[in-house]
């Protein structure tokens, strides 16, 4: 495959501002990192808390876009896991040192060196991106690009959270019906879960989607749901939260407090 030397890309030349088209140089990748050819990178609220200013010190320029879905058109030296062809996601965590405390304990979401996709490395809102190869994913071609693009942020964000709920899960109540929120809430339905689904309140359309996903109950964040829980979930960045699902759990339950907008996630 030929590659340009010059890509078409969104751009963020300061924060406050539109993104602008511009033309800019294909990245080069280094020794451990893959050129990507991208088919797909999805919008995520992190992104324009970026654009908007409320997370600080971005790369500048900086092409934003952390969901990103493509093809592998050129290796560097020390890529051993790809190879040109491959179809490949491109998540929010773009690089960890290996070295500090947290990276030694597999705890990398935590390093305290790490450089992130869209934010402090260009990511995906262009025609090329270049990622280190170890935090890449091979993509399964049962999903689309454009389903898979979400499952990079959202689908990663809500796992994780759901995992940490453990084993004997029949009633679980999920506060905050964003994205990561309704991803997992059908992966617990197909396990045969019930989900009780809470959201802003009078958010009826919410509530309406939460249903529609197979939810047997959804209701405002004040409420009481009609079963207690045996584990909750909570995606929304709201403090008095955590006491509502507290309540709202059986003893012994368990609740997580996950995060939609991943920086100290």
């Amino acid at each position: 495959m030929d590659i340009p030397n010059i890509m078409r890309a969104m751009v963020l030349e300061a924060q406050r501002q539109p993104l602008h088209e511009m033309q800019v140089p294909v990245p080069q990748p280094g020794p451990a990192q893959v050129l990507i050819r991208v088919s797909a990178c999805a919008v995520c609220r992190t992104d324009l808390h970026i654009v908007d200013g409320e997370l600080i010190e971005p790369k500048l320029p900086l092409i934003p876009g952390h969901q990103i879905v493509g093809t592998v058109v050129k290796t560097g030296d020390r890529v051993n896991q790809f190879r040109i062809g491959d179809r490949v996601g491109v998540p929010w965590l773009g690089y960890t040192d290996g070295t500090c405390p947290y990276c030694l304990k597999g705890q990398e979401n935590l390093c305290d060196h790490p450089l992130f996709t869209g934010y402090t490395l260009d990511g995906g809102y262009a025609e090329y991106a270049a990622a280190w190869s170890q935090y890449c994913f091979s993509l399964p071609e049962s999903f689309r690009d454009v389903e898979a693009a979400p499952l990079l942020c959202a689908g990663l964000i809500g796992y994780r959270t759901y995992r940490l709920a453990g084993e004997h899960v029949e009633r679980l109540g999920i506060y905050g019906f964003g994205a990561a929120a309704h991803i997992i809430a059908q992966v617990a339905v197909h396990r045969g879960q019930r989900v009780y689904a809470f959201t802003s309140p009078g958010d009826a359309p919410a509530q309406d989607l939460a249903r529609r996903l197979g939810a047997v109950w959804a209701g405002d964040s004040t409420q009481m749901p009609p079963d207690k829980l045996d584990a909750a979930l909570i995606f929304a960045p709201v403090g008095p939260l955590i006491v509502s699902a507290l309540r709202a759990t059986v003893k012994g339950g368990v609740v997580v407090a996950g995060a939609e907008d991943e920086v100290g996630a």
